[in-house]
């Protein structure tokens, strides 16, 4: 059986080297209105992903009155245009599309999707198009959809694992709009005005603020000449630019910053399990150290082989989940541990992970970097499989204003990474002063304090 096993593992190889170098040939037009459009044919896809990007999201709202503005655009883009006045009407025509037409608001964008059939594609496409462009806001579906928004809000509530991610942002990234919950609070949600949204969808939703990527089967030349009837008449304007950062580290600081009342949050509740994440200061979207942070993440807590996974759930068995993630923005960024515990381990698990971190610090092995190089090169290349993935990887980059790599050239990078940069970069971000921990569940503050105190 060894034998077999062996001879199917080497009749695969050639196949995973050879989707280890695929090539995206992207065609990157932008019309005389400031759209960008990507346009990447994929020669064995059977399906187009569509991806169109426009820059609103939480970063571009001042006050905490504006907090969810972007959130509850996007959910009315789908209620009404001038050419489909009625909403049932147009959840039946995304339905008829296969695949599925949905949004998202993130911290920095607001991206609208599709993955169909190719015969459908022109379909998706205009309809992407009207949804945009013509959106009508009427003030029967604002009042219906702040309610659906409120009950979204409520769920959150109900559910701590992303509350808990909420209160962790906000003691990151204090006073500031991506350290609030991006959907917004029942208050600015209640009292949000049609008069800001409306004003709001005309700045920010114009062509030069917006990135349209399409991946899959179908033909470029027809695919630029249907954008260009849809969208070349589409008016360009003035859109707002992001918030910044305002640090509450400088880079040199290491024992300077918020003291630990400010970098503890605790909501008490009768839990059967106490939800707990750590989270510090990280890297840039255009830091070319976030390579080398990757990899540590996945090192430290991604996946069964982590070294957090392996300690605190496989030989301690304190937990059911631990993992670790980075998270990225344009001028800032985060490095977050999530874990949730039953009560009575909290105390354990939290020094478990305080010495793993200490731990880390040290200089990774040579077989972890390598195993985490591979975990990285998969990932990736099981994702180029899929149309609407490959749409949303390049235009992501654009939308962004990152390099336009190539996924061999992004490879090449995550690979060209030594055991000494992992070190360097987990030494710069592990700094005990700057760890925040926001808590959920039947504990006490005094605690939670003194381990942060003595991390």
């Amino acid at each position: 059986m060894a034998d077999n096993v062996n001879n199917i593992s080497d009749s695969i190889a050639p196949l995973n080297q050879e989707m280890n170098g695929v090539h995206l040939d992207t065609r990157d037009i932008t019309l005389d209105n400031g759209l960008r459009v990507l346009l990447t044919p994929m020669d064995r896809a059977t399906s187009v992903g569509i991806s169109l990007y426009v820059k609103a999201g939480s970063r571009y709202e001042l006050t905490e009155s504006d907090s969810g503005l972007s959130h509850f655009l996007e959910h009315l883009c789908f209620k009404g245009t001038l050419q489909r006045p009625d909403p049932v009407e147009i959840s039946r025509e995304l339905d008829q599309l296969g695949g599925g037409v949905n949004a998202v608001t993130d911290r920095e964008l607001t991206v609208y999707y599709g993955k169909m059939t190719p015969d459908s594609a022109s379909h998706g496409l205009a309809l992407l198009s009207d949804l945009i462009q013509n959106s009508i806001l009427l003030d029967d579906e604002i009042e219906r959809e702040r309610g659906v928004i409120l009950e979204e809000l409520a769920a959150v509530e109900d559910s701590p694992p992303e509350l808990v991610s909420v209160a962790l942002d906000g003691l990151i990234w204090p006073n500031q709009p991506h350290g609030r919950e991006i959907a917004g609070t029942v208050s600015s949600v209640t009292n949000m005005p049609r008069a800001k949204i409306v004003s709001y969808y005309k700045q920010q939703y114009v062509p030069n603020a917006t990135t349209l990527s399409i991946a899959g089967a179908f033909d470029p030349v027809r695919a630029e000449r249907a954008v260009k009837e849809l969208y070349g008449e589409w008016q360009s304007g003035s859109p707002a630019q992001f918030i910044p950062d305002i640090p509450v580290f400088g880079e040199g600081e290491i024992e300077s910053g918020p003291n630990i009342d400010n970098r503890l949050a605790l909501i008490q509740r009768d839990t059967e399990q106490v939800h707990l994440m750590l989270g510090m200061p990280g890297l840039a979207l255009h830091d070319e150290r976030r390579y080398a942070l990757e990899l540590f993440s996945v090192i430290l807590g991604e996946g069964m082989s982590s070294r957090l996974f392996v300690r605190l759930r496989e030989k301690l068995g304190l937990c059911y989940d631990i993992h670790s993630y980075p998270s990225f923005l344009i001028d800032t960024g985060m490095f977050g541990i999530y874990s949730g515990v039953d009560p009575r381990n909290v105390d354990a698990t939290i020094e478990e992970l305080f010495n793993e971190l200490k731990r880390a610090v040290e200089m990774p092995t040579e077989s972890e970097v390598q195993l985490a190089k591979q975990i990285i090169r998969s990932r990736l290349t099981l994702r180029l499989e899929d149309s609407r993935a490959v749409s949303s990887y390049v235009g992501a980059q654009a939308s962004l204003d990152l390099p336009a790599l190539q996924p061999d050239e992004l490879l090449s990078k995550i690979d060209s990474i030594d055991r000494a940069s992992i070190g360097e970069v987990a030494e710069l971000i592990l700094k005990p002063s700057r760890y925040h921990l926001s808590v959920i569940g039947p504990v006490e503050r005094d605690r939670l304090a003194n381990h942060l105190a003595l991390a």
